[in-house]
């Protein structure tokens, strides 16, 4: 097997070699991968017995491109272990935590993964060694919670937050060359992170406190939330008005610098599904609220039932229109690009949940380009198709739910043969033009925000 010569990190006169990445979910794995990759010894540490598994047979759980190829090939060197726990005899002076902090039922973020994060890097804590936290946390976290429970190894320490930035499907690259913003303890803990950082990436960007790199990640998601919100609201206004959204959001901004508002679409997935909310949080106690963010957060996540609705009072007034349809929902992953296999806040979660309100009895199908269908079959308890050809036959009412390249190659006359009478193609991410359809008898598509489902 070819034998990989990563770039010693002793090119950037650093002993911080040895590292330990605290949860291998997207943002960890992808870290540890990339670490490995330029001379760092990295054990990657995850307490999923059956993720662990796995990534030691050299198969990430997830989809993203690159990333099993250079995984086996890291773990066959050497330069990656894998681990349910930090190893007792760990020698490493770099310990990153990237472990996952989801909204529990009360709506707020769950500490409780990254109080065990701390807790278990206090016990093989030497002095001198650095903590990075890398997971998105409420603002004030890494002081507050953090700090008291590393403080409790009684050593000297470094710490610093230095917040991930990545894009799913485009990780391994972005790593290399995303600026990295820096919030330390210390000046020498910020410039000591930054040496470590700059083995990846040449772009530093040191800010003043913890605190202000934790409200970087958090306004980074904030903003790109209440922008797709923005166009959603577009979107929402030109079907009311019967007028096409995606025109008026292209003509406006060709040309013109002071416009860029994206084309309109779900907002989900693992970051934007919950980044407002902990925002929210962060600023509650100071008795303030991010008023612009969560009523942006509010329309996106409210996006989905509002479209049911007004498909359920348009469809019933078809004639010939069945008691109980057959659904079909294509692409359920949150996003189609870059392309990502990832379910989790997906909006087509809130779309069946929906469906099922408005259209009891309906028969509820999904298909995805790169999800597997145990996966869906798991995750959303509909029956899952093989193929794109069995998942839309005899369908009367089809979603194109993400923007995934290959819908965009679909022959959509060809596919309206397969269909049921009557039958509706519901496209939430426009990709192509209604004007343009040359559709069978009974069969009809229409897009998000092109002025044809009036509110």
């Amino acid at each position: 097997m070819h034998q990989i010569a990563p770039l010693s990190l002793a090119t950037y006169e650093t002993p911080d070699n040895t590292v330990c990445v605290v949860g291998l979910g997207y943002v960890g794995l992808t870290l540890a991968v990339a670490l490995a990759g330029v001379g760092c010894k990295v054990v990657g540490v995850e307490v999923r017995t059956d993720v662990v598994e796995q990534l030691r047979a050299g198969r990430a759980h997830f989809f993203e491109p690159g990333l099993n190829d250079r995984l086996k090939r890291l773990l066959a060197a050497g330069w990656l272990q894998i681990s349910r726990t930090i190893p007792s005899d760990t020698q490493s002076s770099v310990y990153v935590v990237t472990v996952g902090t989801p909204l529990g039922a009360d709506g707020c973020v769950r500490t409780d993964m990254i109080t065990a994060s701390a807790n278990e890097i206090a016990s093989h804590l030497r002095t001198g060694d650095m903590v990075i936290m890398r997971s998105t946390v409420r603002l004030g976290t890494t002081r507050s919670l953090v700090m008291p429970l590393l403080d409790a190894a009684g050593v000297h320490y470094d710490i610093a937050f230095c917040p991930e930035r990545t894009v799913e499907g485009q990780a391994l690259s972005e790593l290399r060359c995303l600026p990295q913003v820096i919030g330390a303890s210390s000046a020498a803990a910020s410039l000591r992170a930054g040496r470590f950082f700059n083995a990846l990436t040449p772009t530093i960007v040191r800010v003043a406190s913890i605190e202000v790199a934790e409200m970087v990640k958090l306004m980074d998601n904030t903003y790109r939330d209440v922008t797709f919100a923005f166009a959603n609201e577009v979107a929402r206004l030109c079907d009311g008005l019967g007028i096409n959204a995606h025109e008026v959001i292209t003509a406006g901004r060709l040309g013109y610098p002071r416009t860029s508002v994206p084309l309109p679409g779900p907002v989900g997935g693992p970051c934007l599904g919950k980044d407002t909310h902990i925002l929210a949080e962060s600023v509650r106690a100071a008795g303030m609220a991010p008023d612009i963010a969560v009523t942006a957060r509010a329309l996106n996540e409210r996006q989905p039932a509002d479209i049911v609705q007004r498909l359920q009072t348009y469809l019933r007034a078809q004639s010939g229109w069945p008691e109980r349809p057959t659904i079909v929902l294509l692409g359920l992953a949150f996003k189609g690009r870059p392309v990502t296999d990832d379910l989790r806040g997906t909006m087509a979660g809130p779309l069946l949940n929906a469906l099922r309100g408005s259209f009891p009895g309906a028969q509820l199908r999904g298909w995805d380009a790169v999800a597997t269908p145990a996966a869906i079959g798991q995750t959303f308890k509909i029956e899952a198709a093989v193929d794109l050809a069995s998942a839309i036959a005899d369908a009367h009412l089809i979603f194109i739910c993400n923007n995934h390249p290959c819908f965009q190659e679909l022959l959509l006359d060809e596919m309206a043969e397969s269909l049921s009478r009557p039958a509706l193609i519901y496209d939430l991410w426009n990709h192509f033009a209604a004007a343009d359809m040359v559709l069978p008898k009974g069969v009809r598509y229409i897009a998000l925000g092109d002025g044809q489902l009036p509110l």
